[in-house]
């Protein structure tokens, strides 16, 4: 059925970040409609999964900072929608005491009196069994991490957002947008207008950016992710207090690797490497490359005696990557009232809440309650000026 409709603000993309800014907006007393190409619930982006790691172990003070409010914001949404998505673990931070990313991470926790222990190799194995810690290698724990339950988060923020007198429409591809004082989208369902329009579609952004006349330089990857199982039951299981993890600067690649307790599927662990190989989004399932499988092998054979080298599960998730890794929140160069969320880098859905807020902001013309300076898309034009 085809329908139009007139809005103060359309939000195209309902994954993390797109449904926290619609929320935030709907908050805000904006009558606001949520657009999402795919039927809802999906996976074929980057918000989908059961888990995903929670932390404040950054190397950059402002990510470090942005997370206090994050972790804040997490917990209002518990409150209001009346489920737990947050299971404090800790994360377990290892890599070459002197190297240039965990030195930077341990500073960073110290400087902003972030919670965390410092282990001492001679008595890792005590505080940390079924784990080898590598010759050279330091390791601390970032207490305040833990675990978060990505699809049970998006559905509880969706249904805040409903709740709160928005609209979603899945299942409608955007067609074409015409930007103006009221922008129209138009997709294969529908034409809208609206005062203002975010852009949070992932993947699929720079698809879209190109009806308005901007590219930005986004790389897809697909991401494996892989489920490892436990020799022996239990051995790494959220129960008996396993943290999630972060590898650094390891000798199998040039990547962290990264882990979470077996908790989803049990004596299941998840252990994935953070980058993967470039694919278009509409065929990811094309795309079959496993050449990070061998990476992790290797790592898990060495580090973590405890777990089958080979794995159970694999299943995947798109990263949308800028090439300095940090995040796009900025408004459209010329058309101020479109605000573009993109390349969350493969590190994005922790700060949902936040960057919910922080587009909302921008779209309502306030002051952002951060410097989003990092985030701005001109730190682009510098080396790519023919992309903007």
């Amino acid at each position: 059925m085809f329908t139009e409709g007139d809005y103060d603000c359309i939000v195209i993309g309902a994954g993390v970040q797109g449904s926290f800014t619609a929320y935030q907006l709907a908050k805000n007393n904006k009558g606001t409609l949520l657009l999402e190409q795919f039927v809802l619930p999906h996976s074929r982006g980057s918000s989908h999964g059961q888990t995903r790691i929670i932390r404040k172990a950054y190397d950059q003070d402002y990510y470090t900072v942005m997370m206090g409010e994050c972790y804040r914001l997490w917990s209002q949404l518990e409150q209001e929608a009346s489920v737990k998505l947050y299971r404090q673990t800790g994360l377990l931070v290892m890599g070459p005491e002197n190297g240039s990313q965990y030195q930077g991470i341990k500073n960073n926790l110290q400087r902003n009196r972030v919670p965390m222990v410092i282990l001492q190799p001679e008595e890792f194995s005590k505080h940390i069994p079924n784990v080898n810690l590598s010759d050279g290698d330091a390791a601390l724990v970032d207490k305040t991490a833990g675990v978060l339950y990505a699809d049970r988060a998006l559905r509880a923020v969706q249904g805040q957002f409903l709740k709160l007198g928005g609209t979603i429409k899945d299942g409608q591809k955007v067609t074409d947008i015409k930007p103006g004082d009221l922008v129209t989208v138009m997709t294969s369902g529908g034409i809208y207008r609206a005062k203002n329009l975010v852009v949070t579609a992932g993947s699929w952004t720079n698809n879209l950016l190109s009806y308005i006349g901007l590219q930005l330089p986004l790389q897809v990857l697909k991401i494996n992710v892989y489920y490892w199982k436990e020799k022996v039951p239990g051995s790494y299981n959220v129960q008996h207090r396993f943290p999630c993890f972060l590898q650094a600067e390891c000798p199998e690649g040039k990547h962290h690797i990264y882990g979470l307790p077996s908790n989803e599927y049990p004596g299941l662990v998840k252990v994935c490497y953070h980058s993967g190989s470039e694919t278009n989004p509409d065929e990811r399932d094309r795309q079959m490359d496993r050449s990070d499988l061998d990476i992790i092998k290797r790592y898990l054979i060495r580090c973590f005696p405890g777990l089958v080298p080979e794995p159970a599960v694999v299943e995947s998730c798109l990263y949308t990557v800028t090439p300095d890794e940090h995040f796009v929140l900025d408004c459209h160069p010329i058309h101020n009232n479109i605000v573009i969320g993109a390349g969350f880098s493969g590190h994005g859905f922790k700060f949902g809440p936040l960057i919910g807020k922080l587009l909302c902001e921008l779209s309502l013309g306030e002051v952002p309650s951060y410097d989003l300076s990092p985030f701005r898309i001109r730190r682009f034009q510098e080396h790519s000026k023919s992309s903007l």
